[in-house]
């Protein structure tokens, strides 16, 4: 149970930082277009992740770890400087609420899902390294348990947030709200 917990709560408070990919969650459930698809695509991803790390760690203990992680947490902070970047240039941009969303296909989701899962480095940083490092001195039962409470975890985190927003969605018209 204690390391359960100890992998829900180190998984949570990882995910917790909004990035890139819990952005595109959040925007789905406003958008109220293929939540649970999106929430569940993320969720199954972060899971394979969690253990792709926990087991890399396990059998890989020290080889090239410091080199890889070096090259992916590089690769995070440009593409996060990229997204900073992007989010400045809309800040004196006026906000459409009139804006209607056209519906997208569900294939175009599942791309876009994948393609902000898999090409965010900052995912590969909280689940392969920092989880994976995290677990690497524990026995290999106690690794199972703490990667099942992460993924619990983030399962939760996903769902709440893609579902949270659809809910609050009928809130995010004001312009109040949004400033």
């Amino acid at each position: 149970m204690e390391f359960l917990l100890l992998g829900f709560f180190t998984s949570l408070s990882l995910i917790l930082a909004i990035g890139a990919q819990n952005i595109f969650v959040i925007e789905q459930g406003l958008k109220k277009q293929y939540i649970f698809t999106v929430c569940f695509i993320c969720s199954i991803s972060d899971c394979f992740l969690i253990f792709v790390g926990i087991f890399l760690f396990y059998y890989f203990n020290q080889y090239f770890t410091s080199t890889i992680e070096l090259i992916f947490n590089i690769l995070l902070l440009l593409f996060l400087i990229y997204f900073i970047y992007s989010k400045i240039k809309l800040v004196g941009k006026k906000i459409n609420f009139s804006q209607n969303y056209k519906e997208t296909s569900l294939v175009n989701i599942i791309f876009k899902t994948l393609g902000f899962t898999y090409l965010n480095p900052h995912v590969y940083s909280d689940t392969v390294f920092i989880l994976g490092n995290f677990s690497k001195n524990y026995l290999l039962k106690e690794k199972i348990i703490f990667g099942i409470g992460a993924s619990v975890a983030s399962f939760l985190f996903f769902f709440l947030i893609g579902y949270l927003s659809n809910f609050f969605s009928k809130y995010a018209q004001n312009r109040k709200i949004w400033k």
